[in-house]
C-alpha cells in the first residue's frame, strides 16, 4: 500500500512539472509575440502661418483621359490591362462591326449602281448635245438629258457621302491610344455592350504628376501662379517642395472651390501614384491678421478620442509608443489645429499597422 503511495506521488510531480514547463513555454510564447514591434509611420506636423494656406490634395496625372467609344456595340476585345504602358495610336479596344460591314456592302453596292448610271447618263448627255447641234434633238430633250445626267452625278456623290460615314463609324470601332501613358483603370470586360460616352479605360501619362487642390473662394485671391507649396505625402512619409502651376479662374462645377494645380520635382516622380492623398502649405503674399505665430496641424486621423479627451501617439526614448493627450483647435479640412500638447519640432505617428496602446512596442518604417 505505501509502495503504491509512492508511485502515484511520483507521477504527481512529473504531471505537475510537465504542466509548469508548458505554461511557462506557452506564457513565454505569449510574451515573445507581444514583444513584436509594430511598424509605424512617423511624421512632423504641418505648420501653417498667416503668410500661408492649408489645404488637402490629391495626386493626378497632369493628362487623363476616359477612353470609350462612339458607336453602341459589344466589345469584342481589349487589347490592354491595367499598368501597361501604351504608345499614342495603339490599338486598345474593338467593338464589334458586323453591321457596319454589311451596311458598307450595300452602299457599295449603290455606289456601284450609281456610276453605271452616271456612265450611261453621261453617254446620253454627249448624243444629244451631238443630235441638238445637228437640229435633230429639241431643247426640252437636251434639258431633260442634261437633268437626268444632273441626277445621275448627284446619286454617286451621295453614295460617296454615305461610305465615308461608314468608314469613319467603323474607324470608331477600333479605340487606339491618343497619348502615350499609363492603363490606369478599366471599367470593362471583352462581351460587355459598349455605350456611347462610356468610359473602358482611363488612360493617364504617369511620367508627370501633380497635386490637384481644392482652395475655397475666400483665400483663392492670395494664392499666386508660381507661388511655393509645401507637400506633404503620408503615403510615402515625405514633404516635398512644389510650385503653384495652374489656378482655375472658375468654381463652377467644383462646389464654390477653386482647383489649384502644383507641379512637383522630376526626381520625386517614381516615388509617387496616382490617387494618393497630400496636405499642402502654400505661400501667400497676404497676411490676413498681425499674428505670425505658427498654426500646428497634423491630420485628424491621427488623433484619437479616448473618454472625454483627445490623444495622439509618439515614440518614447525607450522605442515604445507614447500616449499623449493635446488640445485641438480648427479644422482645416483633413488636418486639425494642435494648441496644446505637440511642439512644432516634436514628431507624432501618423501611421500604425496594428492598434497602437500606450506602451506598445513599435518600429518607424
Amino acid at each position: 500500500m505505501k509502495h503504491q503511495q509512492l508511485i502515484y506521488l511520483f507521477l504527481f510531480g512529473i504531471l505537475s512539472t510537465g504542466i509548469v514547463s508548458c505554461t511557462s513555454s506557452d506564457s513565454k510564447k505569449a510574451e515573445k509575440d507581444q514583444l513584436v514591434p509594430i511598424a509605424v509611420n512617423v511624421s512632423n506636423p504641418l505648420m501653417n502661418t498667416d503668410n500661408t494656406i492649408t489645404a488637402t490634395g490629391q495626386i493626378v496625372s497632369a493628362q487623363s483621359a476616359d477612353i470609350s467609344t462612339r458607336v453602341m456595340g459589344y466589345i469584342t476585345s481589349i487589347k490592354v490591362k491595367v499598368g501597361d504602358y501604351v504608345k499614342k495610336g495603339q490599338l486598345l479596344v474593338t467593338i464589334s462591326n458586323d453591321d457596319m460591314l454589311a451596311k458598307r456592302a450595300q452602299i457599295d453596292a449603290m455606289l456601284s449602281g450609281a456610276n453605271a448610271s452616271l456612265q450611261s447618263a453621261e453617254k446620253d448627255l454627249q448624243r444629244f448635245n451631238n443630235l441638238y447641234q445637228q437640229k435633230s434633238a429639241t431643247a426640252k430633250e437636251l434639258d431633260n438629258v442634261t437633268l437626268q445626267h444632273r441626277a445621275a452625278k448627284a446619286g454617286v456623290q451621295s453614295a460617296l457621302q454615305m461610305r465615308a460615314e461608314v468608314n469613319s463609324m467603323l474607324a470608331y470601332t477600333n479605340i487606339t491610344a491618343p497619348f502615350s501613358g499609363i492603363v490606369s483603370q478599366k471599367m470593362a470586360d471583352a462581351g460587355s455592350m459598349a455605350n456611347p460616352g462610356m468610359p473602358i479605360l482611363v488612360l493617364e501619362q504617369g511620367e508627370n504628376l501633380l497635386v490637384k487642390a481644392q482652395i475655397p473662394e475666400t483665400e483663392i485671391s492670395r494664392i499666386k501662379h508660381l507661388a511655393n507649396a509645401t507637400v506633404v505625402i503620408n503615403a510615402i512619409n515625405k514633404t516635398i517642395q512644389g510650385t503653384v502651376s495652374e489656378i482655375s479662374p472658375s468654381s463652377l462645377g467644383t462646389g464654390g472651390q477653386f482647383v489649384v494645380k502644383i507641379s512637383l520635382p522630376q526626381e520625386i516622380q517614381k516615388e509617387l501614384s496616382a490617387g494618393m492623398y497630400a496636405n499642402v502649405i502654400i505661400s501667400s503674399e497676404v497676411k490676413t491678421t498681425s499674428s505670425n505665430a505658427p498654426i500646428i496641424l497634423i491630420p485628424i486621423a491621427a488623433v484619437q478620442r479616448i473618454g472625454q479627451l483627445d490623444a495622439i501617439f509618439t515614440i518614447g526614448n525607450n522605442g515604445r509608443a507614447l500616449l499623449r493627450y493635446v488640445r485641438l483647435g480648427k479644422n482645416y479640412g483633413n488636418n486639425v489645429e494642435i494648441l496644446s500638447g505637440l511642439g512644432q519640432n516634436e514628431s507624432y505617428i501618423s501611421f500604425a499597422e496594428k492598434k497602437l496602446y500606450n506602451g506598445a512596442p513599435v518600429k518607424a518604417k
